[in-house]
């Protein structure tokens, strides 16, 4: 299996059957809990495409870290996609977010955002994790995802 069919079907698994913003919570304070046990320095966002749902800058995280928060759920929202994911699907085909149309200003296509997914209805949020390489990044995040179901 490649690496692209692994993350997809990776995505594929995590949806879950119902999202509010006590599940955000939820899923926010796990992350939290997740890297204060290992000590990573890591920001936590969990937001809608209009409002932030949880946001936690743990200590050793830097403004950057917001940054880059940031751009990569930007990226999660406008494709549906794991921005780990669209990294690798673009990187295959030798292309770029700035071949989109999309500035880097505001989109990484870089691990560590992940679309919530809800049962029957779709894309309502994205969870994302920045402090870490990418990949490290996009598995804390899928490791609370698979908590939470």
């Amino acid at each position: 299996m490649s690496e692209i069919e692994a993350l997809e079907a990776e995505a594929a698994a995590l949806v879950l059957p119902a999202f509010s913003e006590e599940t955000a919570l939820r899923l926010g304070l796990d992350l939290v809990e997740l890297a204060r046990a290992d000590g990573l320095p890591v920001v936590i966002n969990v937001r809608t495409a209009d409002r932030t749902l949880f946001h936690a800058a743990l200590p050793g995280s830097s403004p950057e870290n917001d940054a880059w928060a940031r751009r990569k759920s930007n990226v999660a929202l406008h494709f549906h996609a794991p921005s780990l994911l669209v990294g690798a699907r673009l990187r295959a085909k030798e292309r770029t977010l700035a071949d989109q149309g999309l500035p880097a200003t505001d989109y990484a296509a870089h691990g560590g955002a992940v679309p919530i997914r809800v049962q029957g209805t779709g894309v309502v949020a994205v969870v994302t994790v920045s402090g870490l390489p990418q990949v490290e990044d996009h598995r804390l995040v899928v490791q609370a995802l698979r908590r939470l179901l």
